[in-house]
């Protein structure tokens, strides 16, 4: 697979990615608590895309305890 297509996951991608489900996904989405997403697409039909970069950022922002 091509390393730029890899780098857009949807949300069933980041859900097994993560150990969640899809519907975890789209309410962190619709709440504005998820990870940064693109929207291609208009309307209820649009794709919903996450950068890894902004999903690992998201991550990090989230981590607690322990030595940094």
């Amino acid at each position: 697979m091509n390393d730029s297509i890899s780098e857009f996951l949807d949300e069933d991608q980041l859900a097994k990615w993560l150990g969640l489900s899809k519907a975890c996904i789209q309410r962190w989405r619709y709440t504005a608590q998820g990870p940064r997403f693109l929207k291609l697409g208009t309307g209820k039909h649009a794709a919903i895309r996450y950068r890894r970069a902004d999903i690992e950022s998201w991550l990090a922002e989230r981590a607690v305890g322990g030595a940094a």
